[in-house]
This record gives structure tokens, sequence and C-alpha cells, in this order.
């Protein structure tokens, strides 16, 4: 088992990358391992950590077919419609309510 670099935080060299930055540049990891990763540190709790990929190992991005672009709508409208009254809030549905609020305000509201 070896080792990973670690860098402090804007000390990492040229020709590494974490994901966000590869995916800015058109490019996503492909498969390679991680080459290092950077340390932001923080005064209370532990260090942030952020992977790096290299640049040169890196591929281009699939691109978005009618298909997939299809099924992402369809997903997104499926976190969007509302089991209880059956419509679309109009807005991602929080995980913690399993409703929209309206839903989940009259849910408070009825007497146990």
């Amino acid at each position: 088992m070896t080792t990973l670099p670690v860098y402090r935080w804007r000390l990492a060299p040229d020709g590494l990358a974490t994901r966000r930055q590869l995916r800015a540049a058109g490019l996503r990891p492909g498969g390679q391992d991680v080459a290092a990763q950077v340390e932001r540190p923080r005064r209370r709790r532990g260090p942030l950590v952020a992977y790096l990929y290299r640049i040169d190992q890196a591929r281009p991005v699939r691109p978005m077919t009618a298909r997939r672009a299809a099924a992402l709508a369809k997903a997104n409208a499926a976190r969007r419609h509302c089991p209880s009254c059956r419509r679309d809030a109009g807005y991602v549905i929080p995980a913690s309510l399993g409703m929209c609020v309206p839903c989940a305000d009259a849910d408070d509201q009825r007497p146990a």
C-alpha cells in the first residue's frame, strides 16, 4: 500500500487537478487512481481534503445524448413530484420531509 503525496492548499504542482477542475476543462478522471491530495486546514475541525488526478491521463467528458438528457429530465421530474398530493411541487422535495412543504405542514397540524 503506497501513501499519497499530500500538498497544502494552493500548493499542488502543475499537472494535477481536482474533479471539479477537470470537469471545468471538459475532462473526467477516466478510471485512473488518485495521484495526490490537497489539504486545507481548518481551525476547530480536521482539514478539508480534495483528491487530485493527473491531467495528462484524464479523458474527455462523454457527450450528452438525447436519451441521456431524457433520462436526466425524467429523474429530476421524479424528485419534484410529491407522493402525498401527487402534484409537481415546482422545486426538489426535501428528502428530510419526503413530501412537499404544504403537505408536511398539514401533517404537522393534524391532531395525534
